[in-house]
Parts: structure tokens; C-alpha cells; sequence
């Protein structure tokens, strides 16, 4: 195979000073702008692909047949390549495009280059900050409704157990029986609500009294009244411990995600600052690779 790759010394090329050279500026910024551009746009296409593949740091638990290290790792990989590999890119075009002026030596000109490269890495950053930003913004938004829906549900539900002494007015007026199905619910849900600022345990007396409300109200004899009572506290038990859990996991994947794009963006940004050196230097040199970007 006969090699194409063409190459020039850098004798053959001549930096161009002129008057407006000294009083513009040494960073270029058309060429950091499309460096920006193409990294953002390799990043969106590989971070989509990724996500449509399934290698995303959201519901590890949602997915059967891989377990969830397996999957947190694959998609630590995944946006590890795709983020250096991306502002490599970007950096390497920066660097190839940048105009060199006023370069005293080499050194000086392969130091711009490279601060070139790291602010396509400064601004890529910058950009995808404010991406999750939005992002986390709509979700948090999202959460916050739906909190508000389920909170003002369930004052609707226990009519006033949103008031911190209503249980305990409550247990100033018990009864033997209740005056109406109704009222015992809204009671019901007040003595739960109680339990649930805790560790979601019943205590005794109010284990005792909602066996007593069931029964008048449903016919039950007490002890199968009392059995549908422990039934549903160990429900309710059952569904804060799923809850815990979820909220443990979230909080770890936060972290852990949050340690893998800071390293990300460190690696990545001696990749931006090392591909846009080369690009220059590619640059100097003239240098074309004429079976990828021949003309068609």
C-alpha cells in the first residue's frame, strides 16, 4: 500500500506578522468556537447512542439479566470514552485551525496551541454544565409537583392530618365507637401520618385503637380486627424500608456519578490540550491524509 500522508518541514512555513498582528489577539477564537461545536456534537451523538443502548447511569435496578455493576460499569467506560474522545476532537481542530501570529519560537507556538485546546475543554464544560443544570432543574420541578400532588392527596384523604396536633386531639376525644365510617378514616390517617415522622412504628395504644375502629366498622371480630391491623402496618413498614433503599441507591449513584465526570473532565482536558499540540503541529507541518479527506 503506498502511503499518502504528505509532509512538509516547518521551513516551508513562513509566519505572516503584520502591523495588525501586535494589537489583535493571541487566541483565536473562531477556531475555539469550532472546536467547541464539534466536541458538543460528538458528545450528543455518542451519549444518545449510549442511552439508546442502554448504558445510562439512571435505573441500574430496572434492568433484568445484567446486574447493576455491571451495567454502572460499562456506562462509566462508556462516558469516559465518549468525553475525552470528544474533546480530543474538538481540541485537535482548534489547533489545526488556529492562525499562528506572533509566535517567537516553537515552544511558544506548541504552548498556544495547547491552552487553544483547553479552552475548547473550558467551554465544552461550561456548556454541558449548564445542560445538566437545565436538566436537573426540570426534574427537580417534576418531583417537587408530584410531591405536592401526593401531600395535598393526602390531606385531602385525612382530612386536616396535615395539622402537627390533630393526632393528638385525636387522643383526647377517643371512643369506643366512632361517630361514622368516615370519621374513622380521617382518624386512621392521622394516627399513620404520625407514625411515618418516626421509624413507621405503631405504638401499642394506637395498634389497640385502629383494631377497635376496624371492628366497629367492618364487623370484624377483634382478633382478625387486630390481625388486619398488624397486616397493614407491616405494609406500610415494608413499603418505608423500599423507599430507604431507593433513596440509599440514588444517593450513591449521585456520588459515584459525580466522581466519574470529574475525572472525566480531568483526563480529558490533558487529552484537549495534548490533541490540540498536534494539531499544530500538524499544521506547521502541512500535513493531509489523503485517503480519508480526499476530494470526491
Amino acid at each position: 500500500m503506498v502511503d499518502t500522508t504528505v509532509t512538509r518541514t516547518p521551513t516551508d512555513v513562513a509566519v505572516i506578522e503584520t502591523a495588525g498582528d501586535r494589537d489583535g489577539s493571541y487566541v483565536d477564537w473562531p477556531a475555539i468556537i469550532a472546536g467547541i461545536l464539534l466536541a458538543s456534537a460528538i458528545s450528543v451523538l455518542f451519549l444518545n447512542f449510549g442511552a439508546a443502548v442502554g448504558l445510562s447511569f439512571v435505573g441500574f435496578e430496572a434492568r433484568e439479566g445484567a446486574p447493576g455493576w455491571l451495567v454502572a460499569v460499562a456506562a462509566a467506560s462508556w462516558l469516559l470514552w465518549t468525553q475525552i474522545s470528544s474533546l480530543m476532537a474538538g481540541g485537535y481542530l482548534a489547533g489545526r485551525l488556529r492562525r499562528r501570529a506572533f509566535d517567537a519560537t516553537e515552544e511558544e507556538s506548541d504552548m498556544r496551541d495547547g491552552a487553544h485546546g483547553l479552552l475548547v475543554w473550558a467551554g465544552a464544560a461550561v456548556i454541558g454544565a449548564m445542560l445538566a443544570l437545565a436538566g436537573v432543574g426540570a426534574v427537580t420541578g417534576t418531583a417537587g409537583a408530584a410531591v405536592g400532588t401526593i401531600t395535598q392527596a393526602a390531606g385531602n384523604a385525612a382530612e386536616g392530618s396535615l395539622d402537627p396536633n390533630a393526632y393528638f386531639v385525636d387522643t383526647l376525644f377517643r371512643a369506643e365507637q366512632p361517630a361514622d365510617a368516615a370519621t374513622a378514616r380521617a382518624e386512621a390517617g392521622r394516627i399513620f401520618a404520625q407514625a411515618a415522622l418516626g421509624d413507621g412504628t405503631l405504638p401499642d395504644a394506637d395498634r389497640t385503637y385502629l383494631a377497635s375502629l376496624v371492628s366497629a366498622n367492618t364487623g370484624l371480630a377483634p382478633e382478625e380486627a387486630a390481625a388486619r391491623v398488624d397486616e397493614v402496618v407491616g405494609s406500610v413498614q415494608a413499603a418505608r424500608e423500599r423507599a430507604v433503599e431507593a433513596a440509599r441507591i440514588a444517593r450513591n449513584t449521585a456520588v459515584v456519578g459525580a466522581f466519574i465526570v470529574a475525572a472525566a473532565l480531568l483526563v480529558s482536558a490533558i487529552g484537549a490540550y495534548w490533541a490540540a499540540q498536534k494539531g499544530g503541529d500538524h499544521r506547521d507541518k502541512a500535513m493531509y491524509f489523503a485517503d480519508v479527506f480526499r476530494r470526491f
